[in-house]
Formats: C-alpha cells, structure tokens, sequence
C-alpha cells in the first residue's frame, strides 16, 4: 500500500483538473446506503439505441442535429469529416448569421475546411479566425424555422504533449503513442444568450467552451479495416454492413472519442445503463476499480439527484496526467491508476466519482464554465462526498481531510477561470471552497430540503444553460432558513 506521504510527493506535480478554510466540527453521515455491488465483466453489452435518420429536415426541432460521416487514419493521425448541421433557430429572434466554434483551428495547421454548403447552396464567404467561425446567411433564418449547414474538413491530429502543471493544463485533443482522443473535434454552433454569441477565449486551466443540447450520429470507419482500435466514444454503437460502426446520442452536450489498438475493456450494467472501462495492460486492477466507482456514483446519484441521462457511460484511462468530462464519457489520469493502492481512499475512486457526477452538472444542466464554472465543479466536488457516505461513510471524514483542507482552501467561489491565479488558487476556491459552501447549506437546511433542492435543481435546470441567479433562486425557495451570511462569506457577488 502506498503510504500517503509518497502519494502526496507524487500528486504534487499531477495537474488534476477533476477536481476552506477549516474542516466543519461536525460532518453528519446519512443512516441508509443506496449502495448495491455490482457484478463486473470482461465483455461489454451494450444496448442499442434506434439511430436518428440521417440528412432528414423537418419542420420544426427540438435541438440541433449534428451527423458525422467519419474516416480516422489511425497511423498518419488524420481525420477526414462530411458533417451535416441541422439547426433549429430557437432563439426567438431572426438570424442573419451563425457563429460556429472550430476548436482544432486553435492548432498551427490542424484544421483544414474543403467546403460549406448552407441549405444546398456553397458558401465562399466567411470569416474563420482562430477558433471562431463567422458565417453570414443569404436570407433571414425566422425564429423556429432550420437551417442545414454542411462541412468538409480535415484534422491532421497533433501531439498531444504534457504542459507545465503550475501554468497549463495537458493537451487531451490529438495523439499520444498509445491513444487518439477526438474532444471538441468537430465544428459545433454556439449558444446565442441574450442576443449575444457565447464563445470565450481559451485559458491556461479549466474549460471555456458553452454548449447547447444537441443529438448526434457518428458513423465511424477507419483507413485500415485490419488493423481497427478499441474505440471508446460517447453514445451506442451499433455495427453497419460495411464494416463501420454507427454511434447515437440524444440531447448530449458533447461528442468524445478515443481509440487505442492497446485498450482493454471491463463492464458492468447498472440497470439500463452499460458502464465500459477503458486502460492499457499492466493496468487491469484500477480499470476495474474506476468501473466499480463509476458504476456505484451512478446508482448513488441516480437515487439522490436523479436518473442517469443516456444509456452508457465510458470511463476512459488517459495517456495524460488529466481528468475531464464530456456527454456520457470522461478520461481519468494514467496516474490515477499507476497510483491505485486497492482501496477506496485514494485519487482514482473520487475522481471517478466526480466525474461522474458531471453527468448531471454539467451533462443534464450546463452553465458557462468560463465565467461561473462554479456551477457544475462544486456540484461535483461535493457529490464526491455524496459517493463516500452512501458507499464507505467510514472514511468521508479522511475525504474532507485529504482531498479538500490539505490545500488549506480559501477564497470567493464565484470567479470566473481568468481570475483564479493559478490552477490551485482556482480550484481552492471553485472546487474545495464550493464544497464548504454546501456542507454548510446542508447543515443548515436539513437533509431532506438539501436534496430536494437538488431534485429541483436537476429538474428546472435540465436541457438549459443556467446561471448563478437560477440556481439562488431555487435554493432561496427550497429553503426557509436564512443563508445570506453563507452566500456573503463565500460569494463575491449578490445573487437574487
């Protein structure tokens, strides 16, 4: 067992972006566990879930379709895209232009655009600028009515090299010597929020990127039928004829994929929902460990938050020292499970179930990770606490110790990714001082009203982008104890 000062050295150079002042003097544990073992496999058993029809216009939608015909060069490390954006305009005002983002631009030579075509018609004028892409419209695109959008493109992958952890968060998009990770790869439509298109500048730690609900269709082949990887991506696979693999998502914020001729699979089921961990060799026990966590975070905060949204879950080891969350996927850090010692208390188990939970917080009911990412990380950060007293209540007082005073947090939760002074100071404040925050909203509201305010949370919020006011506006109904002196010793702003 690795003693804890050595797991300490080591996590000191981790960059963990899964992820106050003094430990509360009293930390209450529930009396009932919502805890059932779950019975772990070697071969998944996915589901199928009946695929959208592809290139179909109707009418009206209720979100935006996005349809990928996908060709992965698995050795030269290129991508080549035809990707079909059917675009409701639920925005309750006429358009004459669209804002897409384009995050591979962000890369020196990675993004390459063949062609757009809007309602069949090319487009030769358009401003592409980083990662924005500005496309103007040749006729009024009326509140309620859809608009196809058509792009061809190609993604020459890039290194995905390891940044410095004390100025810049890993790389995840691109190649490493064992994996492809395809986040943030294809280009989607922004949110437009009072009139004004969501999409902020990229910083050094945490995410920047708004998105809206969308359903997605990946049909997925590879250059080298012989030689195909493991694929773990979000949504259900279902063979086609030709050999490739159709992938379906309905309302997911993302559409993630990784690929590895070296992964090995575990599953397990947690009612409808089939869990698939993903981790190279020599790595089986903690592939297995981060399955059996995942899979218990799913049934904890199914009972106490609400039911899981999609129909799989892949829990994915990263060629990388990160965590990070996308729709019904997240990567874990290879050194979360090199560091695994075969018990609950340790960085693999909370990170998973922190991730997790980004299912609900993130996945469910999203936010504006640049400027209020407090939303959905103390959400998260405090459902692991959550996990630990519905499976292993024995050690959530170790939790509070180990995971969240050790960095003696301090600071107001509600700053924005730009103004955290550092991944530490960030996440000191989003993170371990939101989860002060709501151990002592929890105190003080009761149990019962805690959680319903969560279930109503989940409810008003689900499908939206919310903002601090919706989630103050919940919790002031929820509650009939006065907070204010909470919100102002941990809150920057006034919230109504």
């Amino acid at each position: 067992m690795t003693t804890h000062k050595t797991i300490l050295i080591l996590l000191f150079f981790i960059f963990i972006s899964a992820c106050s002042s003094n430990q509360p003097a009293d930390v209450p544990t529930p009396t009932e566990s919502v805890f059932v073992e779950l019975p772990v496999t070697d071969t998944p058993a996915l589901p199928t879930e009946t695929p959208l029809p592809t290139n179909t216009p109707v009418p009206t939608l209720e979100r935006a379709k996005y349809t990928l015909n996908t060709t992965i060069d698995y050795d030269a490390h290129i991508v080549s895209v035809d990707q079909t954006i059917l675009y409701p305009n639920r925005t309750g005002n006429q358009l004459n232009a669209l804002v897409i983002a384009i995050i591979p631009n962000l890369w020196d030579g990675s993004f390459s655009l063949g062609g757009i075509t809007v309602d069949g018609e090319p487009l030769t004028t358009y401003s592409l600028n980083g990662q924005r892409l500005d496309l103007s419209l040749a006729s009024m695109l009326p509140a309620g009515g859809v608009t196809e959008i058509k792009l061809q493109y190609t993604l020459t992958l890039p290194f995905a090299e390891q940044e410095d952890p004390s100025v810049s968060r890993p790389r995840i998009y691109g190649y490493t010597s064992r994996q492809i990770n395809l986040v943030n790869w294809y280009p989607f439509i922004v949110p437009q929020i009072n009139g004004e298109w969501i999409l902020h500048d990229p910083w050094y730690y945490g995410e920047h990127l708004v998105y809206e609900a969308a359903d997605y269709e990946v049909n997925l082949k590879f250059s080298d039928p012989a030689r195909i990887p493991v694929v773990a991506a979000s949504g259900v696979p279902e063979a086609l004829p030709d050999g490739s693999t159709r992938y379906a998502i309905t309302s997911a914020r993302t559409f993630a994929l990784a690929a590895s001729r070296e992964f090995q699979t575990s599953s397990t089921q947690v009612g409808d929902v089939a869990l698939t961990s993903y981790y190279f060799p020599f790595n089986e026990r903690g592939g297995q460990a981060a399955l059996l966590a995942s899979a218990q975070a799913v049934q904890v905060f199914g009972a106490k938050y609400g039911p899981y949204p999609h129909k799989s879950l892949a829990i994915v080891m990263g060629d990388f020292n990160d965590g990070m969350e996308y729709s019904a996927f997240f990567y874990l850090s290879k050194d979360f499970y090199n560091l695994y010692d075969g018990t609950p208390a340790n960085y693999l188990t909370f990170v998973a179930a922190h991730e997790t939970a980004h299912q609900w917080w993130f996945e469910l009911v999203a936010s504006d990770q640049a400027l209020q990412p407090w939303l959905d990380e103390t959400l998260a950060t405090y459902s692991e606490r959550i996990y630990y007293e519905n499976t292993h209540p024995d050690i959530v007082g170790w939790w509070w110790s180990y995971r969240i005073d050790f960095y003696k947090p301090e600071g107001f939760v509600d700053i924005p990714i730009y103004e955290g002074q550092g991944f530490r100071p960030y996440t000191n404040a989003t993170y371990f001082q939101g989860a002060h925050f709501l151990e002592k909203i929890r105190q003080r509201m009761g149990d019962e009203a805690f959680f319903n305010f969560l279930q109503t949370y989940l409810q008003e919020g689900r499908g939206k982008i919310v903002t601090a006011n919706d989630f103050f506006r919940i919790l002031r109904a929820s509650t009939g104890a006065d907070i204010s002196d909470l919100i102002n010793q941990y809150f920057r702003s006034i919230y109504q």
